[in-house]
């Protein structure tokens, strides 16, 4: 039956978090906007106001930054007036100020350390304004609560001296809460006998804050010198500097079982599960944040609170409950509601005990001859008793005295049955703690696509504190029905007190990363203004490139490839490909048919001796694998037409003939530049006795891909690479190309555009970043646009920003990380799997018991499978990365991608403008033949691309057709369409 209670739990928590099933939902799964747990790091003073049944507790926590293993706690206790848990929500003003008019001697309480849940010393209700040894004054004007704890904090602070001007504080507020932001959530209802008037609603960090506000701490204090000193050897230098102002911001407001969970972290294994089984129980959680559907974060994690009191308010548990828990729910304040709280609660269990002695007394089974009428009085038996009952060696004794107490003559053998009884009823508690704790372990091993998964779970609470059987049953059973999940039971140190001053610290780390972060990558994050220049200045670099007088200015080369038309299916034949782009050569033999094209190809690698050594040795290599691939294709007999791909800035001369201009890529072989590449290959062909050599076309990687995609789309008239490097190439009409001589037609000009902005036009969007990287290549001040885009430098330009986030101390916890010094360690393929959402898991249904259950939670897709990749990696550099570490670098890799990815949109938007223009459209149809790896295997790149070009070209339709083997069987087909061309 406990693997059916965890089957619904599971069902009631996935409601929870559905956007379409919250608001009905029994377990509620309320987000709380602790999207961390500490780290160790948090340092600083932390001020928590912790509103209890019938007292605030003000507490001054010190964090050093070493692991929260040391803190400094002064706290103070101040009784809560009735009238201010029940009077106005607007404070009434009395004299001067607002707030009680403090009558005697002005000592609302004593400092002292905190010893547990609410702990402090404190005084009694009567003394809260008076002295030791001082008479009782009633107090003349009521405060409103708001104000009364603001009063208390004021006061506290009076005997407080602190470096920093501006104090956080943490407010825990056990009541329930529409929370909206850590630091915003609105009143729902009251509870707890507290009903102020008019503040259901409203926001209750801001009533906080607005009556902080009202307090100064100043010259006087309050109640003059040496009011509120600390007692039994406090710090004596906490002592009030004169004329000393505090500014306290309210920062982060939470429940007790939150802060249960924060106290309990360490850095070797994060707590990521509080469970508190009190007079109630709740339990939270660190759920994936795209799963908690009902907040707009989507990265990392977020802490949920489940509320899961209300499991089975939806009569979910009705076939558990016995007769004697109906009886329990009967008498309670809400009958019907927060069922699962009252099989587990400490405030339920003795009344369940009581129930049950009644009907076996009924049945004459118990205290033969006893008036039992007692029995009938509800909290005759208390859970104190109770859990003294169970205890083995004084078990008996206490039983007979607690029944004796009632009146009753208890046999020893009712005394033994009362025993049983009592640890039948705490075991079931337990049991069905486990339960939930199951679900929820459960629950988050799905999610994060774990085959184990290993935790702590923080445990707080009268029931598991006071009986040692609790916890022992707690741990069993939660490891019967989560078999996969080892979870560690820790005792939780003050969770209301300090768990809220933890919770509060790690909200303001997370502030200062999130600043350092935004500050950090903003020049990174470009404006739609950004992007219209940029595309603006591409469009003046064409013109420029395009005229014949202007084209030396211009650092958009604009070179004509001669090139004159696309394919249109008539092209029949065999012929060679030749492709060299990058630090990878292929060979092709394309045969095109009426019944399309087929391929047989072989890749060749060129050693970096050989990409950085002489032109002769680069070009004899090519040769040798020309020579290899026929030999094994039987082509050694053949002449067939080649077209050759080279992917390098080149001046085309003819179809046939282009001069090198400059090696980009990581290419600097010696004596090529300036030469005719063809030349240079027939050359090495002749050192190598190869003559059956037959070039008839050089082309360039990004031209090949516009011809590869024109075969089977005829709208195709532009191509683009975006791989190692990045260029673009399009159809342009003849009679603007001022470079080659002829006025009708089109021809296809090859932009390397990868030069753009060296002539310093985009210097205003290169980053520090964008400048180390430049420098350490082997062409600095060369190809900066590239640079932006391509794949062989994304890597570095992460690298660099994560260099600058270990030295802010955001990133691995500030130590250094000799590892990220080496260069080309991040590879780029590491945005792509960095940025990748892993599938979810498999959906479905099983069978508990005969009953139809879901066995794995819906979630649409795993982002925490994909941070526990990005660890992954950041673990094989010899990273020490935390899940937090992980979301950051992949928040850096986002942002290096989408700024690569709208560059490159902003450059093609000023290609299919021109062309639009060209024609006198008003609407242009084109399509965009593409390639690269950085384009067909980053996640998001091709999205984030095509989402800017619609923005900057709303008046082009762009259709992106991805190239089968463009630089290739695109040479093919540019050496087809020439012969074609010549045929008589």
């Amino acid at each position: 039956m406990l693997q059916v209670v965890k089957g619904r739990m599971m069902q009631a928590m996935s409601h929870g978090l559905s956007r379409q099933t919250h608001a009905q939902a029994n377990v509620r799964m309320l987000p709380t906007y602790i999207c961390s747990t500490p780290n160790g790091t948090e340092k600083g003073n932390v001020l928590v106001a912790e509103l209890c049944q019938s007292h605030v507790r003000i507490l001054l926590m010190t964090l050093l930054g070493d692991g929260n293993q040391s803190p400094h706690v002064t706290d103070k206790i101040f009784d809560v007036p009735g009238d201010s848990m029940q009077g106005p929500g607007e404070a009434v003003r009395g004299g001067h100020g607002s707030g009680w008019l403090l009558l005697g001697c002005p000592v609302p309480g004593r400092l002292g350390r905190a010893p547990g849940r609410c702990g402090g010393s404190r005084l009694p209700p009567t003394a809260w304004a008076l002295g030791k040894g001082e008479q009782p004054v009633t107090p003349a004007v009521p405060l409103q609560l708001f104000d009364f704890i603001a009063q208390c904090v004021r006061q506290f602070l009076a005997g407080v001296s602190s470096p920093e001007e501006r104090l956080p504080l943490g407010f825990v507020f056990p009541f329930s809460c529409k929370q909206t932001q850590l630091n915003k959530a609105e009143l729902l209802s009251w509870s707890k006998g507290f009903s102020c008037s008019g503040v259901e609603g409203k926001d209750v960090v801001q009533l906080l804050q607005s009556a902080i506000n009202k307090q100064e701490v100043g010259d006087h204090g309050v109640g003059g010198p040496g009011w509120g000193q600390p007692r039994g050897g406090a710090n004596d230098a906490l002592a009030l500097t004169p004329g000393q102002l505090f500014h306290v911001e309210v920062v982060a407001l939470m429940n007790d079982t939150v802060g249960t969970m924060m106290t309990c972290s360490t850095r070797e294994r994060p707590c990521e599960v509080a469970l508190v089984v009190d007079k109630g129980t709740n339990s939270c959680f660190m759920a994936e944040a795209q799963y908690v559907e009902v907040v707009e974060e989507t990265n990392g994690r977020m802490c949920v609170n489940t509320e899961w009191g209300c499991f089975g308010d939806d009569d979910a548990l009705n076939d558990i409950l016995t007769p004697y828990d109906q009886r329990v729910d009967q008498e309670s304040s809400n009958p019907g509601k927060k069922r699962f709280e009252k099989l587990v609660g400490s405030l339920y269990l003795g009344d369940i005990v009581r129930h049950t002695l009644m009907a076996l007394s009924a049945e004459k089974a118990l205290f033969i001859g006893s008036n039992v009428t007692v029995l009938g009085t509800k909290g005759a038996l208390n859970t104190q008793q109770v859990l003294e009952i169970i205890d083995n060696e004084e078990g008996m004794a206490k039983a007979r005295v607690a029944l004796e107490a009632l009146g009753l003559r208890p046999s020893e053998r009712d005394c033994c049955r009362v025993q049983q009884i009592c640890r039948a009823v705490v075991s079931r508690s337990a049991a069905l703690c486990a339960a939930g704790l199951a679900a929820i372990l459960g629950y988050i091993r799905h999610s994060r696509g774990l085959e184990r998964l290993v935790t702590n779970v923080a445990v707080d609470g009268e029931l598991y504190r006071a009986h040692s059987r609790f916890g022992e049953i707690l741990q069993s059973v939660t490891g019967l029905l989560a078999p996969d999940c080892m979870a560690a039971l820790v005792p939780s140190v003050d969770g209301t007190g300090r768990g809220a001053a933890i919770v509060t610290a790690v909200a303001l780390r997370l502030a200062d990363q999130r600043r350092e972060m935004d500050q950090l990558l903003a020049p990174l994050r470009l404006s739609r203004t950004d992007l219209e220049r940029v595309q603006a200045l591409m469009r003046q670099e064409m013109e420029l490139g395009l005229g014949q007088e202007t084209n030396a200015n211009s650092s958009v080369r604009m070179l004509p490839t001669y090139v004159r038309g696309t394919p249109d299916g008539t092209e029949r034949g065999e012929f060679l490909a030749l492709d060299l782009g990058g630090t990878n050569f292929r060979v092709l033999v394309v045969r095109v048919a009426e019944d399309g094209i087929r391929m047989a190809s072989e890749i060749y690698l060129i050693p970096t001796n050989i990409m950085q050594g002489t032109g002769e040795a680069l070009f004899d290599h090519i040769v040798d694998c020309i020579m290899d691939f026929q030999l094994k294709q039987d082509l050694m007999e053949q002449v067939l037409p080649l077209g050759f791909t080279f992917s390098f800035p080149c001046q085309q001369l003819g179809l046939d003939k282009a001069v090198l201009l400059t090696w980009t890529k990581g290419f600097s072989a010696s004596g090529c530049v300036g030469e005719d590449v063809v030349q240079l290959l027939r050359e090495a062909a002749q050192r190598k006795r190869h003559l059956a050599l037959k070039v008839v076309a050089v082309v360039n990687d990004t031209v090949g891909t516009m011809m590869s995609c024109g075969y089977d789309d005829p709208k195709c008239e532009i191509g683009l690479i975006v791989g190692t490097g990045t260029n673009a190439c399009y159809m342009e009409e003849m009679q603007n190309v001022g470079t080659v001589e002829g006025e009708r037609g089109r021809m296809c000009i090859n932009m390397e555009w990868g030069a753009f902005g060296d002539n310093g036009c985009l210097d205003h969007i290169f980053t520090d970043f964008d400048r180390l990287v430049d420098e350490t290549t082997i062409n600095p001040g060369k190809q900066r646009f590239e640079k932006l885009i391509s794949g062989m430098y994304l890597g570095e330009i992460v690298r660099y920003i994560l260099l600058a986030l270990v030295e802010k101390q955001v990133l691995f916890r500030g130590k250094p990380c000799p590892r990220l010094q080496t260069r080309d360690i991040f590879k780029t393929k590491f945005l792509s799997t960095i940025e990748m959402v892993m599938p979810p898991p498999a959906c479905g249904t099983g069978t508990v018991m005969g009953m139809v259950m879901l066995t794995v939670p819906l979630v649409r897709g795993s982002d925490g499978l994909a941070l526990q990749q990005v660890q992954a990696i950041l673990h094989d550099l010899e990273l020490d990365a935390s899940f937090e570490d992980g979301v950051l670098v992949r928040e850096v890799c986002q942002t290096v991608s989408l700024r690569a990815a709208q560059l490159c949109a902003a450059g093609l938007a000023a290609v299919v403008e021109k062309m639009r223009e060209n024609r006198g459209l008003s609407q242009l149809a084109v399509t965009v033949g593409v390639d690269g790896t950085l384009y067909k295997v980053h996640p998001r790149f091709s999205q984030h691309l095509q989402k800017m070009l619609r923005e900057l070209a709303p008046n082009c339709t762009v259709t992106f057709l991805q190239s089968e083997d463009g630089s290739g069987k695109g040479a093919a087909l540019v050496a087809a369409v020439a012969c074609r061309g010549a045929e008589p």
